[in-house]
């Protein structure tokens, strides 16, 4: 009997009800789905089509019961030895080593590494599971609020939530990086004896692997599998102003005007939320915001660009939320009364950004009191969305119910403004978003790290996101420089916080000043009704004279930096390459550099190691072997493949050129 087949290039194995493909997906790499009991599916959620130019070599032995498919640096083998262990798969490289094997059926315990539990009345759940990889190390997979580096035995939620992004990409110390193509609620577990990926609901197995020989190489057939980022425009590369919030227009200009007047760089400013009339309604209130083009004009004459939050709720008292809603453009809940999903000032709804037509109405309304004033950069928070409950099996999308498909919502929000910006005609697009699944990058996602608080512990917690974040494909990611919540200009412990991170956030792919400082300040409309309030000053001048100083010290060494960071953005664009990289990306060969999560590169030539503890004025810094390396700050030089202490004051942070390198910067940092 002949289970296995071979049909244009592609391998197909037939068992019980299973149908399992496997077939070339961009150079060295593999495209492994299964469906039980149905066709095999051409979903897109993320993966591009790729071209055909690969050389495919299909092989298949009946009587041993194996087949094998080889693309270029990879190899997938099938064993179909018996009843018990069906179809099941070995990956190799190029040099025949294993990179990745489903488990086995362990005899009598009699296990599936394709494991379909059907869900009565509808679909399966879902789980996939790999044997464990003695001395493998796992990097990427989105952004997690821990420092854990190493994801190797970890276990990871795969939804998004505030400051929370599920992004299934991970790479690999064996090798090879591999999609989780799938966006069902679900969880994974990197377990020392094996790696399971669970999917809640799911119509069938879909992911991708690849193999390569560094991790520059993985991350480019990543970008090519499912997109890059487009080119950062010029104003990304310099600072960005924003506070929780800047609540009308003079108050606004006057926070532009007092920059140029002193002189410092600035490229961005930023309109934060709750400017609108009513949730929803997706333009500015005219009692605070009265003449936006006028606003808009200003600042464009001043030379910087204007950011405006763009919330995805629904107020049901909205002069959008009748029509939306018979069109069927919102969100609906599986049970209960579709009324609220998050219950702050006031309830609201969110719009189905899986909805072509949504997303259409939505950018027609944002293109009409937005864009068309000239404001070309939008910052796109919620996308989670973030529910009041996440109950993600009560609520329905119109691409399917949010357990089966929701994590995807980020990425068709961040696609509803691309589109629609890039149908005007508008080129190198870049929006700030709060959340990313895969392929969000090709969408112009510059994401952030979400309502972090102002503490060390989370700043520790930022870099280790940010690096796995890269690891994962989205090169674009920034932080609220000083975090969100819990700063008080006046505090001289929040002080020394806001100035070590000020210094990252200058080798930070966006630098961008953001948060609710205190004291807050409550605000009215002139009919009495009280409006959102506002945050404290969070300008560069707003921590005091000592501060400021080494705040513009920053400033300009990030416009000192620009070309470098235009060269970074461009790696970016046509490698996908991350621009902040963990040191093992350059220097895989290292031993040493593998579990180090409190430096990392800046690029190719910038070591960058933060002060990250309350009170520290130095730290040791390991300097990875191969290269040399000098100190930016004094410019002393230092062979690779040692530690070495160094000083760290205030106004310093530890900085180090690799093999003379941008030279330029001695004595600057």
């Amino acid at each position: 009997m002949n289970v296995f087949t071979a049909d244009n290039g592609k391998l197909i194995f037939e068992n019980n009800g299973e149908t399992l493909q496997i077939e070339a997906w961009g150079g060295n790499s593999l495209r492994i789905r299964s469906r039980m009991m149905g066709e095999i599916l051409d979903t897109d959620y993320a993966l591009l089509p790729i071209s055909d130019d690969v050389e495919v070599k299909v092989e298949i032995d009946h009587e041993t019961r194996t087949a094998s498919i080889k693309n270029g640096k990879i190899t997938a083998v099938i064993k179909n030895y018996s009843r018990s262990e069906p179809g099941r798969i070995s990956f190799y490289n190029e040099q025949g080593e294993l990179l990745l094997q489903e488990i086995g059926s362990g005899g009598a315990l009699k296990l599936l590494a394709r494991a379909f539990k059907p869900i009565i009345g509808g679909d399966y759940k879902l789980t996939v599971s790999f044997a464990g990889n003695d001395g493998e190390r796992i990097y990427g997979m989105g952004q997690y609020q821990q420092e854990t580096f190493d994801l190797k035995g970890s276990t990871l939620e795969l939804a998004h939530r505030n400051s929370q992004a599920s992004v299934p990409f991970l790479y690999s110390s064996k090798g090879y990086g591999f999609l989780w193509h799938n966006p069902a609620i679900g969880k994974v577990n990197f377990a020392n004896n094996q790696t399971e990926w669970i999917a809640e609901s799911t119509k069938q197995v879909d992911y991708w692997i690849t193999a390569g020989d560094s991790p520059a190489e993985i991350e480019a057939a990543y970008g090519e599998a499912v997109g890059t980022v487009p080119m950062m425009p010029e104003y990304g590369l310099g600072f960005w102003q924003c506070k929780l919030r800047y609540y009308n227009q003079e108050q606004l200009l006057e926070v532009a005007r007092e920059y140029k007047r002193r002189k410092l760089p600035i490229d961005v400013i930023v309109i934060d939320f709750f400017h609108w009339p009513k949730q929803g309604d997706f333009r500015f209130e005219e009692e605070f915001f009265p003449d936006p083009k006028a606003m808009v004009d200003e600042l464009k004459a001043m030379g910087i660009e204007l950011m405006v939050s763009v919330w995805p709720q629904i107020d049901r008292y909205s002069e959008n939320y009748n029509e939306m809603y018979q069109k069927g453009y919102l969100i609906k809940a599986e049970r209960g009364v579709n009324y609220a999903m998050m219950h702050w000032f006031p309830a609201s709804i969110y719009f189905d950004a899986t909805n072509p037509r949504a997303r259409d109405y939505v950018w027609s309304k944002c293109k009409k009191n937005y864009f068309d004033y000239g404001i070309k950069i939008f910052w796109l928070d919620e996308a989670e969305p973030e529910y009041d409950v996440y109950d993600f099996d009560n609520y329905r999308y119109a691409l399917g119910p949010n357990v089966q498909i929701g994590n995807i919502y980020p990425q068709h929000y961040s696609r509803t403004f691309y589109e629609g910006m890039q149908a005007e005609g508008q080129d190198n697009i870049v929006n700030l978003v709060r959340c990313a699944w895969a392929g969000s990058q090709r969408y112009g996602a510059l994401v952030w790290s979400g309502d972090i608080h102002s503490s060390f512990e989370d700043f520790r917690k930022q870099l280790v996101a940010g690096l796995h974040m890269g690891m994962a494909g989205i090169p674009w990611w920034t932080t609220d420089i000083g975090g969100f919540g819990g700063g008080d200009p006046d505090n001289p412990k929040f002080r020394e916080l806001l100035i070590r991170w000020f210094q990252w956030g200058a080798f930070c792919p966006v630098m961008r000043l953001h948060g609710a400082r205190s004291p807050g300040k409550d605000i009215f409309r002139k009919d009495g009704s009280k409006a959102l309030d506002t945050g404290g000053n969070n300008e560069v001048w707003s921590f005091g004279e000592e501060v400021y100083g080494i705040l513009v010290k920053y400033l300009e060494l990030r416009e000192t930096l620009r070309d470098y960071t235009r060269k970074l953005m461009k790696e970016a664009h046509e490698k996908g390459a991350p621009v902040m990289r963990p040191l093992f990306y350059e220097f895989q060969n290292d031993d040493n550099v593998w579990d180090i999560k409190d430096e990392y590169l800046y690029g190719s030539d910038l070591l960058v190691a933060p002060i990250l503890y309350e009170g520290s004025l130095s730290r040791e810094v390991y300097l990875p072997k191969g290269s040399h390396w000098t100190e930016a700050h004094t410019g002393s030089i230092f062979e690779g493949g040692q530690t070495i202490h160094v000083d760290a004051p205030l106004n310093t942070i530890p900085v180090f050129l690799r093999d003379g390198k941008q030279e330029y910067l001695i004595g600057k940092i």
